[in-house]
């Protein structure tokens, strides 16, 4: 009978996404480890799985501190997502399916079992696995071999926490667990001014973050507080007594606002326990304006824990955010339709 391998995986990923690296490692045996320059923690995760079942034959163990990867065939979501056609039980598409599907083929169609041990907790072989991830985003490079991996020097090794993002500098996410909403901007909501419909998605809102912060005790809203939405989601954070981060593209954006608008922007402002400014500078015009926006998107998708959005299924520079939080937050994105809150 042949003996089962055991083989450790991880994944790394500084910022989320970002530059990224995994690693699969069979004690005293062969390892490898791999870098991608823009990737989620999550896709880190199931490519280590991936390339460890692609590169090893016979029976398998796989020992992962990924939930995300485990819980998949512990639980057995593959089911359903194979019996719904690759959709979520919200019927949305699964995310990650282009992994996700070599990754269940392997499982299933093989002898192969996953264990779960707890990340950072002491496991000799998790930790290496977790070097080698680590190394690999520091260095831009994977590597493999076979015997225990020699450590590289602390230099090499560390995760490159200073280098700047794609924006300019590095602002990083306050701490806690983070939940940012974002949705539609007037008229989209029913208006400029008050009205039902705005009312409802507010309340709505306050619903979702009060029952999140009832199972997170850190947890924290992030909002732009651009008109619409965004603005919706910090007074419900407020409301729920849920502390709010305001992350702003850059100084001052209010003010081609009308003068009531402005003064409840600055009033969130004062109310938030924190302000974020992505860039020090004022947009020149705006092609200037937009593409600082675009970053500012692009901070909430790698500092997201959760996200909530407001989204009627139909404007495309919603969809497109939408699919980029799939990639990185996965199930914990929580879509609200307007036309519900009417």
């Amino acid at each position: 009978m042949t003996a089962r391998v055991t083989v450790y995986t991880d994944g790394a990923c500084s910022g989320n996404p970002g530059p990224g690296g995994w690693a699969w490692v069979v004690p005293d045996g062969p390892f490898a480890a791999g870098y991608q320059e823009d990737t989620t923690n999550q896709r880190m995760e199931l490519t280590a799985a991936l390339e460890a079942l692609r590169a090893l034959d016979g029976p398998v163990e796989v020992i992962s501190d990924s939930t995300y990867v485990v819980n998949c065939f512990r639980d057995e979501w593959w089911k359903g997502w194979l019996a719904r056609g690759w959709m979520t039980s919200a019927r949305k598409p699964v995310a990650n399916r282009d992994l996700w599907e070599p990754l269940v083929e392997l499982v299933v169609n093989g002898d192969v079992e996953l264990r779960w041990v707890k990340g950072h907790s002491g496991d000799e072989w998790n930790d290496v696995a977790d070097q080698l991830a680590v190394e690999a985003v520091a260095r831009t490079a994977g590597r493999e071999g076979s015997g225990r991996p020699e450590p590289l020097s602390d230099e090499e090794a560390s995760p490159p926490s200073s280098r700047p993002s794609r924006g300019g500098g590095r602002l990083e996410p306050p701490a806690g667990r983070r939940v940012v909403v974002l949705g539609h901007r007037p008229p989209d909501i029913g208006g400029y001014e008050s009205n039902p419909t705005a009312d409802a998605i507010r309340q709505r809102l306050h619903d979702v973050i009060a029952a999140k912060s009832e199972l997170h005790d850190d947890l924290v809203v992030l909002s732009g507080l651009r008109l619409g939405v965004e603005q919706l989601g910090a007074e419900a954070a407020l409301a729920a007594g849920v502390p709010l981060v305001a992350v702003l593209p850059y100084p001052d954006p209010e003010r081609v606002w009308p003068a009531a608008a402005q003064d409840r922007f600055r009033a969130l402002c004062e109310a938030a326990h924190e302000v974020k400014v992505l860039q020090k500078k004022q947009p020149t015009d705006r092609a200037d304006a937009a593409k600082a926006l675009a970053r500012r998107d692009s901070w909430f998708t790698r500092a997201a824990d959760e996200a909530v959005v407001v989204w009627d299924g139909q404007d495309a520079a919603l969809g497109s955010l939408v699919r980029k939080l799939e990639g990185t937050v996965g199930d914990d994105l929580w879509l609200i339709d307007p036309a519900e809150c009417r």
